[in-house]
């Protein structure tokens, strides 16, 4: 197959991490005979750099015009100024809401070779393996009014329409029906109006999914239960702001954000079954590691495995990512942060050598 990936590889340790998972497509298309145009962009603070706007026009076509994205991370100290009104964080913001990414998807699972990289005991972490489905384009981070006064106060408002969470539930129900059958949906329904209605809504799709488990859960509760008895999860369905800060929880049981991709997908297309995505790690910039040939490319490479799946339908082609990836952590190979002793510490380019490498059609 033919297709266009928009890369943008960002800030910091963008660009070394975003080559290793180009890299790797590269390698999936030789290996499986496809065409891949890669065309990069600039987005966030290198953006902002050369024409004061974190999401140029052009950048934003290029995304329009392409089969699928390619986004490595934004931001850092150099415009970290949270006073200030314009920054990084707002390329990535609004490129989601321009093509209406609703939903976002984040796997969590621990490989068993990297038991000790979690900070958690191995009798809780092992075995863990779940998905947050996080909507990402409503919610308290796009809610208007927002005021931003020199005063004493300022205004954030969260606001969520019944469709809006219908159409990211239905993408948690059918994921789960695809994996172990339970939505755990997360909320804070006893304070919040949004969340009453986010759980009504809720409730009214899980009829539509009898084979899938359906269950409530207040998101201060989630936040405990992640730790203490995170293998009971499958898949957690929640809003923008919720998902930001369980996802980041729920990475430590991983071991390290080096290691979880994710997906941020729109409408699906009627005649290709695939949607428009923006693939990405959860991590950030770490400006400190960047050219130092030390950050860890899983996560992107691995996003790169999503966008072989969700966006190209090229679901062989996705699993030889993973399992690459799998046989690469089994043959020891380790980057800093998933670093144990006995293992092989390898630096960013090796290890995105090293996965390429193992990439295999199967015959």
């Amino acid at each position: 197959m033919q297709a266009k990936i928009a890369v943008l590889p960002g800030d910091g340790i963008g660009p070394d991490v975003a080559a290793e998972a180009v890299k790797v497509l590269k390698k999936v298309a030789y290996i499986y005979r496809h065409e891949f145009v890669f065309e990069e962009a600039l987005i966030g603070g290198a953006a902002m750099d050369v024409s004061g706007n974190p999401l140029p026009d052009e950048t934003l076509q290029l995304c329009r015009e392409s089969d699928t994205i390619l986004l490595a991370a934004v931001g850092g100290p150099k415009w970290d100024d949270p006073s200030a009104s314009v920054r990084p964080e707002q390329g990535l913001l609004r490129l989601r809401k321009e093509l209406d990414l609703f939903a976002n998807l984040r796997p969590v699972k621990l490989y068993p070779q990297l038991l000790h990289s979690s900070p958690l005991k191995a009798d809780i972490v092992a075995g863990v393996d779940l998905v947050v489905v996080r909507e990402l384009t409503g919610g308290i981070y796009f809610g208007q009014p927002r005021i931003e006064g020199h005063g004493d106060q300022a205004v954030d408002t969260m606001a969520y329409t019944a469709a809006e969470v219908e159409r990211v539930a239905h993408v948690a129900f059918r994921l789960a029906r695809g994996r172990r059958g339970k939505v755990t949906s997360v909320d804070k329904a006893n304070v919040l109006a949004c969340s009453r209605l986010w759980r009504r809504v809720v409730d009214d799709i899980a009829v539509e999914y009898p084979d899938v488990q359906c269950e409530h859960l207040l998101v201060d509760a989630c936040t405990m239960h992640l730790i203490r008895r995170p293998t009971t999860f499958d898949v957690i369905l929640t809003g923008n702001m919720f998902g930001d800060i369980l996802t980041d929880e729920a990475s430590m049981l991983a071991g390290s954000m080096g290691m979880l991709p994710s997906a941020s997908l729109g409408r699906r297309d009627q005649g290709t079954g695939g949607s428009l995505g923006l693939y990405e790690p959860i991590h950030g910039s770490a400006p400190e590691l960047a050219g130092q040939n030390v950050a860890n490319p899983i996560a992107t490479i691995l996003s790169a495995g999503f966008l072989l799946r969700y966006s190209l339908g090229l679901e062989d082609e996705a699993a030889a990512v993973e399992a690459a990836v799998t046989a690469t952590l089994e043959a020891g190979c380790r980057t800093r942060d998933i670093a144990e002793e006995g293992g092989r510490l390898v630096g960013t380019r090796e290890m995105g050598s090293l996965i390429a490498d193992r990439i295999t059609n199967g015959e």
